[in-house]
């Protein structure tokens, strides 16, 4: 595969501090390779075990330590959310960084547009519940809000059978179905990603 000069971010936002056994590291680990494959480096940060404090501005002051990954994130061209499913809903930490999202609202580029016009984002949702569906939902939803881009079947994701106790990491292989949502998400991803690179959106009239 041809090098690209894109590069990804994974936020894999279980409860599960490292070095404990996640799903979400796990799938999160495979789409990292998936984007390797298409020439892409890129990282895998376990939010849980970044000080990230609550609120909804860029800086929550002392110990906050959302600025430095909120720097991350703008030297990505592509994130990628991933979360488990807990009580029906995402994660209380991928709800965190939704939070922490939302105060680039309010930060603008060079030409006027929201700072982060030109990133594309995808998600990963796992749990043993239904739920994915609505929790990717919810997930595109606010990305869309803060600005990020998301690409056709921009979202993968794996449940168990309800009322059973397996998780994603424990299966002997990944399912085909799950495989081949990995692979279109990394491969429609990176083909955006690209032509945002090449065709930003246009300047905000008047900046």
């Amino acid at each position: 595969m041809p090098t690209t000069d894109l590069s990804v971010l994974l936020l894999n936002c279980t409860l599960k501090h490292a070095p404990e056994a996640s799903s979400c590291q796990l799938i999160a680990e495979q789409l990292l390779g998936g984007f390797a494959g298409h020439g892409l480096e890129g990282d895998i940060v376990r939010v849980v075990d970044v000080d990230v404090a609550p609120g909804v501005d860029a800086d929550m002051g002392d110990g906050d330590e959302w600025p430095g990954l909120r720097e991350r994130i703008l030297a990505s061209d592509i994130l990628v959310v991933c979360t488990p499913t807990w009580l029906g809903h995402m994660s209380s930490v991928a709800q965190r960084v939704l939070e922490r999202l939302d105060a680039e609202l309010s930060a603008t580029d060079d030409a006027g547009r929201p700072i982060l016009f030109g990133r594309v984002a995808v998600t990963a949702v796992l749990g043993n519940e239904d739920g994915a569906h609505k929790i990717t939902a919810d997930l595109h939803q606010a990305l869309n809000d803060v600005g990020f881009t998301m690409p056709a079947q921009g979202g993968t994701y794996w449940n168990g059978a309800a009322m059973e106790k397996t998780d994603y990491k424990d299966l002997p292989e990944t399912p085909e179905p799950v495989a081949q949502a990995n692979a279109t998400l990394v491969r429609n991803a990176v083909h955006l990603a690209g032509l945002l690179a090449e065709r930003p959106y246009p300047a905000t009239p008047g900046s």
